[in-house]
């Protein structure tokens, strides 16, 4: 199967890094579980400029070197990689953190699995032609058969994968949303993950006649 996984909140616990760094930058106390919107610049009720500069500092090499493990990520996906599966990584992150980014993967046993930028929201304000960015049409014309989002604002993207299923990552600003249809299905962690996809294979592969 061809699965598609995003990083942040996926992979690695990056809101739990920002709510850090909103505290240092801005003496703004927002408990992890109190994120109630995925755009940050609401949930820590932030001006532009704050804004900003936050999203500048959780971005640089060293901080995001720092995020932690979302627990059981790398386990979870080696096997699959192990069983024949094919997976990528679709990240919303800025272009120029490529290197750190794939930096972090590596030096967490995913030196396997290939990393894509796509400006999934819309925050990019230069092109830059490398051959780990993609346009949203060239992510639109692949084929993904299971894909794990916990972003609202991302769901609109994995839509185009037609009969893909789609394991919601439980985050805080994802608790109160209705799902687009059916086949979305809410996870609580990747040990969860892994069954609704050992059972999404079966489906599919053997299906009930």
């Amino acid at each position: 199967m061809k699965i598609y996984i995003d990083f942040d909140d996926v992979i690695c616990e990056t809101a739990k890094y920002f709510t850090k760094i909103a505290k240092e930058m801005f003496n703004i106390e927002v408990p992890y579980r109190q994120v109630q919107f995925f755009n940050l610049k609401k949930a820590f009720d932030l001006s532009d400029s704050q804004y900003d500069e936050l999203m500048k500092a959780g971005h640089i090499p060293e901080n995001l070197l720092k995020y932690e493990e979302t627990a059981g990520a790398s386990e979870t996906i080696n096997k699959w990689v192990d069983e024949g599966h094919k997976v990528s990584i679709i990240t919303g992150r800025p272009f120029d953190s490529y290197e750190p980014s794939r930096t972090w993967l590596d030096e967490h046993q995913l030196e396997r699995i290939p990393i894509y930028f796509v400006d999934k929201y819309g925050r990019e304000s230069f092109n830059q032609e490398c051959t780990y960015n993609l346009t949203l049409e060239k992510l639109y014309s692949m084929t993904f058969d299971f894909a794990i989002e916990d972003s609202p604002a991302a769901f609109e993207h994995v839509l185009h994968f037609e009969q893909c299923k789609v394991a919601v990552f439980d985050r805080p600003w994802n608790r109160q949303l209705e799902f687009p249809n059916d086949r979305f299905v809410r996870c609580l962690d990747w040990k969860e993950i892994d069954r609704i996809f050992e059972e999404y294979v079966m489906e599919v592969c053997f299906p009930v006649e």
